[in-house]
């Protein structure tokens, strides 16, 4: 993404001087001064929202986690809607270089409190949903982590007996309730313990000793999920 940002800060670079060019080397109007205060009024206001708009998308694309720079998408579009809007309002300062500076300054500052509070609000949403999705991970792991395990123990089994039972262990565990809590922190624990019998059983290619764990694992990976019901 940190190339991507390259890319736009050059063309963002462009536009830039385009826009000073034009303030400077155009006319203002017949008979009138062109640089009053509300000519410069204008263009330091359109400036900050310049100034602003490349701070936004560095930050939107600063990462090069492909889920987070979806969500920063709505912090470039706001600041890019509020780049226009200030073209607009600092424009007509600029163009009617007499209007009186007051009107122009409240005028700009009155548009750039609104962009901020935008890009504030956009900011705190994206925090929030970043947030939930951390917590989703977290509370996802254990299932995960025990699919990949159990997966990779199947794969390890010697005869075909053993690699049936291990293959009911990773069934059982991958059609489980993925979410985990605290609240299941004791019954998980038991899991992880009878897994590791269970991968020595296997290791030693002991049928028996496997067929037995992979009763007690299901067992306990019913009651973890029968308690994960309750839980919601």
């Amino acid at each position: 993404m940190k190339r991507i940002f390259k890319f736009y800060s050059i063309i963002w670079g462009v536009l830039f001087i385009l826009f000073n060019i034009i303030s400077f080397a155009s006319a203002g109007w017949a008979g009138a001064e062109k640089y009053m205060p509300s000519f410069w009024i204008g263009y330091v206001f359109i400036t900050l929202c310049f100034i602003g708009q490349i701070i936004c998308t560095y930050f939107a694309l600063k990462d090069d986690d492909m889920k987070k720079t979806f969500c920063n998408i709505s912090l470039i579009t706001i600041s890019y809607t509020g780049l226009l809007v200030s073209f607009i309002f600092g424009g007509l300062c600029m163009i009617i270089s007499p209007l009186p500076y007051w009107i122009g300054m409240i005028l700009c500052a009155v548009v750039l409190v609104l962009n901020v509070i935008a890009v504030i609000k956009a900011a705190i949403a994206i925090d929030m949903v970043s947030g939930i999705d951390d917590k989703m991970k977290t509370k996802t792991f254990f299932i995960k982590t025990l699919t990949v395990d159990t997966e990779s123990l199947m794969s390890r089994a010697k005869s075909d007996g053993i690699r049936a039972e291990c293959k009911k262990v990773y069934e059982a565990v991958r059609y489980s309730d993925p979410m985990s809590s605290e609240a299941l922190a004791s019954i998980e624990s038991k899991i992880m313990v009878k897994f590791a019998k269970l991968s020595e059983a296997v290791t030693a290619d002991d049928f028996e000793r496997t067929s037995s764990f992979t009763d007690e694992m299901i067992i306990l990976l019913r009651d973890r999920n029968k308690k994960c019901k309750l839980l919601k």
